[in-house]
Formats: C-alpha cells, structure tokens, sequence
C-alpha cells in the first residue's frame, strides 16, 4: 500500500509504510493492526519540519501502457541510430536523458523513413517495464559496463546500482558504476548496441541465448545503434550520444604510485626518490585519505599525534608538492562527498550556508555515518551546488594540486544495510537533469555529477591545463569527466584474471580510461603475482598500483630484486609505447574510436576469437599475457586473429611479461623509455615499427601536441600520417598527410621494420624524409628470423625468474593469495577455504547466476563456531581436508572438512551437492568429542553449535526474511524491523526460513531438523543478513555430539 500526501507546492512526496509484519494465526483483526501501525507511522512522518516539493518519480511517474508488444520507434540523431517506447504516452512522458550529452538529441526525431532491422518487444506490469530483443542465434554479448566475470556475456544477468563492493567476486552483480548498456556481435561479424536509458535500478539479463532483456521501473525509452559492420562502428555511433572521452594530459598515462595511506610528506618524498634511484618510470605519487585532517574534505592534516609527541604530518602541502614536481611527479588527492557535520568546519558552513546539502523526505538535512563520522552530502543535482563544490575545488588547487580521486560516491554510507542513503532522500535537482527527485532516481548518477562538478572546477582553476578527475562511482557518459578504477580488488590470480575482461567491459560501455589496483588491493600479492600483474597492467590504458592499510607494501620493488626487474621493464616499455597510446586517446576523444579491445575487433567474423580473456588490442597492438601462476607467456598456446601478426619486444621478454604482435599492415611510433613524461622533448628520437600486410602495405599515425592545454583546439598539433608499401624489392617508408599548424620537429627516426620472430630490418633517417628499405633475399631473410628466434630463446633462458613464493608475510590478506577449493555442478558453485575457518566465502546459484554469499577469506561468508559468543573458536581455525569427492570421479560433489577447537573437540562440517537431488546444498555440521579427558567423566566443556552465514544482499530495500513459526504465525522481517531479532520455543521457524530477493524474484530457502536447531536469529547489516541457527548449549561426549544439518535451494518468488 502506498499513500501519496498532497503537499504545498507541485510534487506530492511518497510514504512507504512499515515492512515489520506480524501476523498471529487466526486473527481476524490483524489488517486492522496493520493499518493503525501504518497510520501511526504516517503521523510521526508528517509531523517532520517541513516536506519536499516539487515532481517525485517514485510518486508521479507516468505509467507506462499496460500490457505488451512491439515498440515504437522514430530515427533520431544520425542514421542508424533508433529510439523505441512503449507507446506515444510514453514517449511524452519521458524523464530527461542523463547518458546523451544534449538530451534533445534523444528527443527531436529526424526526418526520414530509415526502419530499423531489429525492434524490441515489451511487456509491463506492477510498474515494471521489461524489454526484450530477440537476435540471430550465434550471437555474442559484451559490455554492461563495469561487471565481473567473463568477458562474453552470455548466461550473466547484473543490476546496475552503483554499490560500495569491496572484495567483489566473479559472481557479483552490482559493482560501483552502471552501464544499462549491451554491445551485441552478431554472427556475420555486424553489431549493434542497445541502451535502457534510465537512471533507476535495471536489470540487464542475458541469461538466455541470443535474447537481451532489460527490466526497469517504468517507463524509459530504448536507444538502439545499428546494426553496423563493425563493433567500433557501433561505439563510434555511441560517443556521438553519450559523448567522447575527456581528453587526458599526456603525463596522467604514465604509471601512477598509490597506497591507503601514505602516512606522511617524508613517506611520499621517500617513495618518490626510490622510483628515480631504482630507475623505474613513474609520473604520479597518490593521497589517500589520511592525508586530511580528520576525514575533512578540504584539509591538511598538519600534525600526527605519536606518543604524545606532535609529529609534523602534511605541515606544507605546497612545499611537498613543489620537491614532487622538481623530480618530475605529479600529486593527486581524494576528495569524498561525506562532508562533517560539524560546526565551525568551514566547508560543512559554507554548505549550510548556500543550502547545499541532500534532504530527507520530511525536508531535514540527511546525515550519514562515513570516514570522518556523521556526514552531510552535496546534493550535485542542483547547478548551485555543483558551483559552490567547483569553487572549493578551485581553492584546493591553489595548494598545488595536480588531479583529484572521487572515492566513495556511490555515495557508499556506512551503518546501512543498503550501503548507501535511503532512496527514499531527496533531490531538488535542476530542471534539466529531472526536477525534484527521490534519491532511487538519482542515485546512479550521483557519482557522475560529483566527477562533473570536480572537473568543472579544476578547469576553473586554470584554464592552460587538463584537468584529471578519477572516479569510483559512475553512469554511462561519466568518461567525458573522469577516468576510472575497478574498485576494491583481491590480490589474488582470479582477480588478475578479471582485471583483463574488466577493463574491456568499460571500454565496451564508452569508458576507454580504465585500470584495476594493479596487484590488487586487498591481501598480500606474492612477487609471482605482482610482477605478472604489473606487467600486464602496465599496458592498459590507466595504470596505477595501489594497496589497502595493513597490507605489506606494495611497491615494484618491495617484492625481491627479480620482482623489481620485472616492473622495471613492464613499465618501460609502457613509456616506450605512450606516443601509441597518446594517439588512440586523442583518436578516442576527437572521433570516439576505442583504446582498448578485445581480440575479436580485428575480425568480428572469427567466433574463436570471441571469448578470449587473455589478449587485447591497443589498436593494431595485441598484447598477449598468461594469468595463470604456473604457465609464462613464453609458453602459452596461442590463438591469433587470421592474417600476419608479427612479434616483437625491446629486447625485454620475460615469462611474466606479455608477449607482443603488431598486425600486419599497421605502424605504430615509440619514444624512449623515459622516467616520466616531464623528460621528453620534440627533439627526442622516434621510432616507427612497421607490419606490412599481404599486399606490401602498412599506415599508421602519430598525434603530438603540449602533452597539456586545450591548444591542440585551435591547430596547435602534429598530426602525422605514415605509409609504408613494398615495391619489388624495397620498403619506402613515407608521410602521406599532416594535420595541424606545429612544425615538425628536426629529429632523428628510427624505422624497424618486422619480418618475424621478432627480426626486423631498421634504417636512420630524419623525421620528414622518405626512409627506404632494401629487402634481403629469401635465404637472408630466413636466416635473420632463425637468428632472432635463438637470441630469444638464449635471452629467455638468462633471465632471472621471479620465485615461486606462495604465502608472503605481512599483518593482513596473507590468506588471500591461497587458492580456495571449488565444489560445482550444475545449480551449485562453492569456494571454501580450509585454511581459515572451513568457511565458504562464495555461493553462486548457476540457473539464476545469483551469487547469495561472497566474502573476504578471513572473516565472514558461511562459518561455524563452537560458542554462544561471535567468533568463538571455530571461526578462525585452520580445518583439515579429511575427504573430498569429485563428481566427475563418478561420486557425489562433497567435501568433509575438521577443524580443532580445543579441549579435545573438533567441528566436522560435510558439504554436499547429492545426485539425486542437485538443486540442494547440503550441510551437515557437528561438534565431536575426540579426546576427552577421563577426569572430566567423558564430558566436554559447554559447547554450542551456531551455524553463523553471512548472506550478501543485491537489493538490501527489496530483500526480507519469512517463515512460519511453529505456532502457525507468518512472519515477515525486513531491514527496517531492526537489527537484530531472535526467534526461539513457538516462534522458532517451523523447519523452514527464506531469505527473499523481491526485484531479482528469487527466494533461498533454508530447510532444518527443529529438533537440532534450538534458537534462529537474523541481523541485518550493511549490505548483509546473517540467517543464524543455534544448536542447545551443552557438553558432547563421544556419544553425544552437537548436530545441525540443514540444506538450501534456491526458488522462483513468489
């Protein structure tokens, strides 16, 4: 039931009514109750201060037209492009476009008679709108934007609603931004990209093959873009909508060196000076959050209390930043939305002042515990605000600021078992981005707007300069403000794995400047680990290190010497190679080519290449790597795109650093391989290494400009065109075209020209000049390939191998770098970790790709302990692998696990997956007697079995607990009821719970023996529910053990 109160002004404000449901069993007055509980719930509400005006989506929103069918369409913006609604209504009554760059292009139709070759079908109801696009069989799914797991889609279904997701997992299904966005490759190799163009939580399932499906609040419109004969086509024809990706400054693509925290101005001028003795390239030196006083925004901390002696902390912010830009390093500094509730801090006062902060329904200022405590947040819906946020930022930069890192703006808000703000919040947002909103309508964006605002004030800062903003949280059209990061990674192989498929999902979804923590944030990596991943992570477009406090350090040379090596030639040849990737941002951002994609681009044809997740192209560049700990480079079987890729290196190949293949027909310019990007000179050396394809021909450009400003605007560029083609016996090398006004500098280049096997011929020449090549004959040529493959092969067996070291030391996330034990079929996916607890860090439903529990290795998940009290032992202990069954060994999927707890105790825990029943998960758990002592009559201490699983929440605001109870009561818990509630005697569930998943339509229900399970208790937490059961607290004896077995299924609700 939902009220809608008339209020002054124009926008009638949404009431939920309490979802803490008690129904006693024959009780004919319990809609009575119910009703007056909601009523008296409603006059607490209204007697708040004052209540919000204005359009509230959630309470006016026109709906969509009931029932089904094909949707309407008109042609918009450019050919190929098509709008689609429910109907004309529908169409009218759209919100504003948030992704388009000018909303109107989404709204204006054009004037001619294009039909599109694809049209959606829809079906609404309860308020819903579920779109779905039916496709050709053979079809391949990409993007969603910012998702984990594999790189082909098909079979995955995610929620975009952008969530503080700190350890995610390959089954996790809202991540920190939203894309409600899918690229499609059909089977001839054509694509076609569909966009669901809202901001409110959507779901995107491509569980069945060949289908898309979106299902969102009603209504929205649907854009589709294409079919077009390529991919980058489509992508192309998405940036004319949602706009091209800033245009970055050439230094903030050299590598960058982060770590919550570095502590001190001495420990960041430390860093710096290791990068530059140790001669390995870095342009950027990163602050977290302790640099602020107290969490504040804004601030310095400048003094660290240590034992009670005051220690200069950040004293002179200015003066740091000076000696970092003297040895050639740039700072960046995070700025949180949180803001202090706190007078007397001047920003918290400012704010108050220019009424910028976001409300609640009632009209109070919301406060929301994060880093510094109680919070206040900028509502950056509102022009004013932004401005007021742009000119803070303005100020901050005076401090010598060179970029700013938006963390935490999903807005993520601790002590909430949503993990962000009530949706229920309210936005007074400008008329062009909505109105007058419920924060369920803005919460997507929020990030984005906060990413917008700090833009807009570093360009106001000054002007000469780009400004760099980084971004946690994001919506589709964010690139044009921010880069991004892949969140809170694990240090870990799988996570590795990810980072590859992550990064082209972004670029997939319009986001080309995208990284992961290179070596993972949380845990410990092993060298093995770290050098493979900065190897890889160094060719991707944004590349940053970064670790979590309490780790060990995470530096390239913290990990032994072959280690450092390894990072040492990873990222030179990163800066070798940055006039490519210069040229593929400037491509990206003036035309809106990708940067980097998967295989398949250079033939969309080839299904082969479809599912590749180890390899990527930076334009006509493959970059080959191995995320496997056992398996180097050098030694991967690999598939490549039909047609000449020839290898090359820098004399540099290394098991743990990627193989290279340049495609034939292309030229690509190298640099030298400087220690920061402040180095370089136009008089500097150019390379050109150069592919010919099977006609003799190859192309290639080149951009060049400041490296910074907005010059290249105006003309103030070089770009160069150069064509190589093979005639008879000679290789010309040649300019074709220029664009630009720059002159060309008078220097030195440097031709090298492939021919397999890493061998290549090179000629000298200055820049300018036609360069010419004299081809070898047949036999030469054979001879300087065979060469080339042993200097290789001698090369590789000289260097020095990074060790095999499984477990690092360190006081947090050691256990991380171990490799949990999989359980599988096809309903049920497990990770247990005996090492720690037995616990199951992750659960994942295979049908409905519901992954219902996802930890960290060291706390949480599903465990057991052996006491009344939270994590006694058990929790903690490692356990023993006395069985593990395969099912493909013909046996039953189990695993029987035994943990010592002491006393002569031990909790044994069999998991199963029975054959004769595969959608159940089985757990029979026990605590025994062992060795109990004669002196204590055979008996134990007290003891009590509490099975203590930790459930991760997708739509915490959608999500409740219900049972009948063995008295025949129907109870109903949802977040709001409390924190904690514990039912036992007559209210204990009757044998039966489930944890309720309303918007995804799932249910997890939890079958028990009544007679072993004494005591159910359920909390909510932040993103979380714990669904306990207690066994009776008591002694066990060898005949008299502790027993709780108990399954879970999961089932379609209602």
């Amino acid at each position: 039931m939902e009220i809608s109160v008339k209020l002054r002004g124009p926008c009638p404000l949404l009431l939920s009514p309490c979802r803490c449901v008690f129904n006693p069993p024959h009780s004919s007055s319990s809609s009575a109750t119910k009703f007056l509980l909601r009523n008296k719930r409603y006059s607490k509400r209204l007697t708040g201060k004052r209540l919000i005006m204005s359009k509230m989506v959630d309470s006016q929103v026109k709906p969509a037209t009931p029932g089904s069918g094909k949707m309407i369409f008109q042609s918009i913006l450019e050919d190929g492009i098509f709008r689609f609604d429910c109907s004309a209504n529908d169409r009218d009554a759209a919100y504003l476009s948030l992704s388009f760059v000018n909303s109107k292009n989404r709204d204006v139709p054009l004037t001619d008679n294009n039909f599109p070759v694809y049209i959606p079908s829809f079906d609404c109801h309860s308020g819903q709108q579920i779109v779905k696009l039916e496709l050709p069989v053979g079809t391949s799914f990409y993007g969603t934007g910012e998702v984990s797991g594999q790189l082909e889609r098909t079979g995955k279904r995610v929620f975009t609603w952008n969530t503080d997701a700190w350890g995610y997992g390959p089954g996790t299904t809202s991540l920190y931004q939203s894309h409600p966005w899918v690229l499609a490759v059909l089977p001839d190799g054509e694509a076609l990209g569909i966009l669901a163009d809202t901001t409110r939580r959507c779901e995107i399932d491509l569980r069945i093959e060949n289908r898309i499906q979106f299902i969102a609040p009603c209504s929205f419109p649907v854009i589709t873009f294409g079919p077009f004969p390529s991919p980058s086509a489509v992508l192309i024809s998405l940036s004319h909508a949602i706009g091209t990706v800033f245009m970055p400054p050439k230094w903030s693509l050299g590598y960058h060196q982060c770590r919550w925290s570095y502590e001190s101005e001495e420990r960041v001028i430390e860093i710096g000076r290791k990068f530059r003795e140790k001669g390995i390239p870095c342009d950027v030196i990163w602050m977290d959050i302790d640099y602020m006083d107290g969490f504040r925004c804004f601030t310095f901390d400048k003094a660290l209390n240590d034992n009670d002696l005051l220690q200069e902390h950040f004293p002179d912010p200015k003066s740091l930043v000076k000696d970092l830009h003297h040895t050639g390093f740039k700072a960046i500094w995070m700025l949180d939305p949180g803001i202090k509730y706190e007078e007397g801090y001047f920003v918290y006062d400012s704010g108050r002042k220019h009424d910028a902060w976001l409300q609640k329904a009632d009209g109070t200022t919301f406060v929301g515990d994060v880093w510094p405590g109680p919070c206040v947040f900028p509502d950056f819906t509102r022009s004013k605000v932004r401005a007021w946020w742009a000119n803070l930022v303005k100020d901050f930069i005076s401090n010598g600021v060179d970029g700013i890192w938006n963390d935490m703006n999903e807005p993520a808000i601790f002590k909430a078992v949503t993990k962000t703000m009530p949706e229920s919040n309210v936005h007074r947002g400008d008329n062009e981005l909505g109105g007058c909103q419920s924060h369920a309508y803005y919460h997507n964006v929020y990030g984005m707007l906060m990413a917008r605002s700090t833009y807009e004030g570093m360009e106001l800062a000054d002007k000469r300069k780009r400004p760099f903003v980084l971004t946690r949280a994001g919506f589709i059209g964010s690139q044009r403000y921010a880069a991004t990061w892949t969140g809170d990674n694990l240090s870990n192989w799988e996570h590795l794995h990810m980072s590859i498929s992550m990064v082209l999902q972004l670029g997939l979804s319009g986001q080309p400047l995208a990284g992961p923590d290179i070596g993972g944030f949380a845990g410990n990596a092993t060298p093995k680990l770290f050098g493979r991943w900065m190897g890889i992570g160094a060719m991707f477009p944004f590349c940053r290190g970064h670790s979590e406090a309490g780790t060990s350090n995470h530096e390239p040379w913290s990990f032994g010497e072959e280690c450092e090596e390894v990072c040492r030639l990873a990222l030179k040849r990163r800066y070798r190679l940055l006039p490519h990737i210069y040229t593929l941002f400037y491509m990206a951002h003036t035309r809106g080519t990708p940067v980097a994609t998967p295989a398949f681009f250079s033939d969309p044809t080839d299904s082969n290449l479809r599912a590749l997740e180890s390899c990527f192209l930076l334009g006509p560049l493959l970059v080959y790597a191995s995320t496997m700990p056992d398996l180097g480079s050098d030694k991967l079987q690999l598939v490549l795109p039909q047609g000449i890729w020839l290898s090359f290196d820098f004399d540099d190949s290394h098991p743990d650093l990627p193989a290279l293949y340049l495609q034939g027909g292309s030229i690509i310019p190298l640099g030298p391989p400087l220690q920061h990007v402040g180095e370089s000179n136009p008089l500097d050396d150019l390379t050109l290494i150069v592919a010919l394809d099977e006609h003799g021909k190859a192309e290639g450009i080149l951009f060049e400009d400041d490296g910074d400003g907005y010059g290249f605007t105006k003309g103030e560029y070089l770009l160069t065109h150069y064509v190589a083609e093979l005639k008879s016996t000679v290789v010309t090398v040649r300019i074709s075209d220029t664009e630009g006004l720059w002159k060309r500098p008078n220097r030195r280049v440097h031709v090298q020209l492939l021919i397999g096997e890493g061998a290549m011929l090179d000629t000298w020449g200055i820049d300018g000049e036609v360069l010419q090549i004299q081809m070898p004959s047949e036999i030469e040529v054979y001879k300087l390939i065979s060469s080339s493959k042993e200097h290789r092969r001698m090369h590789l067996e000289s260097v020095k191998l990074i060790p095999d070291v499984e477990d690092v030391s360190g006081p947090k996330g050691a256990e991380l770098s171990r490799t949990p034990i999989e359980l599988q079929n096809g309903y049920w996916s497990l990770k247990i970790v005996p090492w720690i607890g037995g616990r199951i860090i992750s659960m994942v439903h295979l049908p409905s790709g519901r992954q219902w529990l996802h930890s960290r290795v060291e706390i949480d998940g599903y465990e057991e302990y052996s006491g009344t009290e939270y994590r006694s032992a058990g929790c903690s202990e490692e356990y023993n692998v006395i069985q593990r069954d395969l099912e493909h060994a013909g046996e039953e999927e189990s695993l029987l696990l035994e943990g010592d707890i002491g006393g002569g105790l031990v909790i044994q825990r069999q998991i199963t997956i029975p054959n004769d029943n595969p959608k159940v998960l089985q757990i029979e758990s026990c605590i025994l007697a062992h060795n109990v002592g004669a002196g204590s009559g055979g008996f134990s201490r007290l003891v009590c079995l509490r099975v203590h699983p930790t459930f991760s929440l997708l739509h915490p605001a959608e999500s409740f607990v219900a049972f009948t109870s063995i008295d025949g009561s129907k109870q109903e818990v949802w977040p709001e009821c409390g924190e904690e509630k514990l039912y036992q005697g007559n209210l204990l569930p009757n044998g039966e719970w489930m944890l309720v998943d309303k918007c995804a339509g799932l249910r997890l229900i939890n079958r028990f023996n009544t007679e072993q399970v004494y005591k159910c208790i359920i909390h909510w937490g932040t993103g979380t529910v714990n669904l306990e059961l207690w066994s009776e607290d008591r002694p066990v004896s060898k005949q008299s053990p502790l027993e709780i077995f108990h399954h879970y299924e999961v089932r379609e609700f209602p």
